[in-house]
């Protein structure tokens, strides 16, 4: 008898689920059909998994393919990250970008092909032509962009600085302020936000001594005034009260257990003069170079900043463009999808106007939004990137899958939650190596590519050496499509040959 209602179980809990749903009114389809739309919700709720792994094909998901997070993870993993049997892309119809190789080249072949542990330096002085006292040349070009603590575990946040250390590049702090957990040994990047989390006042505003003594504290090597970013750009940042624990509280200066708003404009300043002011009390005080962030919308502002920085009195050190395809940042999808302008087009648009005034050599230009994949990266360059940082791909580096679940504070993995269970299955030590393999692997496809092309460092690829390919039909080289001329897209004579020489 006892084993009887054993096997009723099951089929009474059914009954009761069915009878929950007849008499609830809240959701017609589990009214209309018991059962079987909770099955379609378990359905619905695992569907992003299974179309990773069982619908899609290799190039088909976004916003990274399944071949794009595979090259990713055996780069991180030290794996074998090759392909065989020939492209599996859609070369007859998709517009792709082509690296044109030359036959010829004066350039003696670099002796560190293959090598993973060499160096791939930074073609110009970030604060040099300013003459900031702490200017310096970035040891790699290929760095760890803003993600900051808060919307990325303590794990996480220690991994990615461990694996910057050890790959030699900088890690970007992103706007939540300088927590403990980015002391691990890796040069940082401070990024200063809308909230200035970190350097604010009682009351929220900017406060420059404070600033000025969390640069002192180390390891800071320059600033970055975050005016907006390519997941939500012209909106604020919102970190939930349920997130702010007292650690976070301490670190951006707020009140524990309360929703921390980022505004969407700066109240530092207001104007682009106002801007450089500040951009040189910073400098003046801390020694280190300041430059901004931005995605690209407003094209005014661009020519504004021009034109305020032709006189060479002021200016900044460096301009981080940011693409608006969205990012690590939590967004509304019409700010993801529709707000600012794509990286390609939106670092054109800027690049263009400081060529057309001849300044392009006194600033860094920096890339950032899904750079770090080696065929979107050589285009970066190819425009007039200097550096790139990266940030979805440092994340899959260190164990995310694209689970897309950034914004519930439910990562799967441990790397954007706040969740003390699931950040404990990252364990730093391990995964820090992984994020210094993909930054290593990245250079070296990039020293790589500057070969095929016949130059000696990624940033002197040109734009006439890429081309779009629009199926098997036209090509068009990146000059003619961004309406670049021909000196364009690489530094000066005097820092190619500087960075040339460099290299040998």
């Amino acid at each position: 008898m006892k084993k009887r209602w054993l096997a009723a179980l099951p089929a009474i809990g059914l009954a009761g689920l069915a009878a929950q749903d007849l008499l609830q009114r809240d959701h017609a389809l589990r009214h209309n059909f018991p059962l079987l739309a909770r099955a379609r919700y378990a359905l619905e709720t695992i569907g992003p998994e299974l179309r990773q792994y069982i619908v899609t094909s290799n190039d088909e998901e976004r916003p990274f393919s399944r071949d794009q997070r595979r090259w990713v993870y055996a780069s991180a993993k030290a794996q074998n990250n090759y392909f065989g049997f020939g492209t599996d892309n859609d070369v007859e119809d998709q517009v792709f970008p082509v690296v044109k190789q030359r036959t010829f080249s004066d350039v003696a072949p670099s002796p560190h092909l293959d090598d993973l542990s060499a160096d791939l330096p930074g073609a110009k002085i970030l604060g040099g032509p300013r003459g900031r006292r702490h200017a310096f040349r970035p040891g790699s070009v290929v760095n760890v962009s803003a993600m900051s603590f808060g919307s990325l575990s303590p794990q996480a946040i220690k991994a990615l600085n461990q694996g910057a250390e050890m790959a030699g590049c900088w890690h970007n702090t992103g706007e939540g302020g300088l927590s403990d957990h980015h002391r691990q040994g890796g040069d940082l990047m401070l990024q200063v936000g809308t909230g200035y989390f970190g350097c604010r006042d009682a009351d929220g505003n900017f406060d420059l001594e404070k600033l000025v003594g969390v640069v002192g504290s180390g390891p800071v090597r320059a600033v970055e005034f975050k005016l907006s970013q390519g997941a939500k750009p012209g909106l604020g940042g919102h970190l939930p009260g349920a997130k702010v624990n007292a650690e976070i509280a301490r670190i951006r200066g707020v009140p524990e257990g309360q929703d921390v708003v980022s505004p969407s404009r700066h109240a530092a300043f207001r104007t682009v003069d106002q801007m450089l002011d500040v951009v040189e009390q910073v400098a003046e005080r801390t020694g280190v170079p300041v430059g901004i962030k931005s995605a690209v919308g407003d094209l005014k502002f661009w020519d504004d900043l021009v034109e305020a920085m032709a006189d060479g009195q002021r200016g900044v050190d460096f301009i981080t463009v940011d693409g608006g395809e969205g990012g690590t940042g939590a967004a509304p999808m019409v700010f993801a999808d529709n707000v600012s302008f794509p990286f390609r087009t939106g670092f054109a648009q800027v690049y263009r106007r400081f060529a057309e005034a001849g300044l392009t050599d006194r600033v860094t230009f920096i890339g950032s939004g899904k750079l770090g994949l080696p065929d979107n990266a050589v285009v970066a360059f190819a425009l007039g990137a200097d550096l790139i940082n990266v940030a979805r791909e440092a994340m899959l580096s260190i164990g995310c899958i694209q689970a897309q679940k950034c914004h519930t504070d439910e990562c799967p993995t441990g790397v954007a939650t706040q969740n003390r269970w699931l950040a404990s299955g990252l364990d730093p030590a391990r995964k820090s190596v992984r994020l210094a393999n993909y930054v290593r692997t990245l250079r070296r496809d990039l020293v790589k590519l500057a070969e095929a092309t016949g130059v000696a460092h990624p940033a002197l690829i040109g734009p006439d050496d890429v081309a779009l390919a629009e199926g098997n039909r036209t090509q068009t080289p990146l000059a003619e499509v961004y309406g670049y001329r021909p000196d364009w897209g690489v530094p000066g004579p005097e820092i190619s040959r500087e960075i040339a020489e460099l290299m040998r």
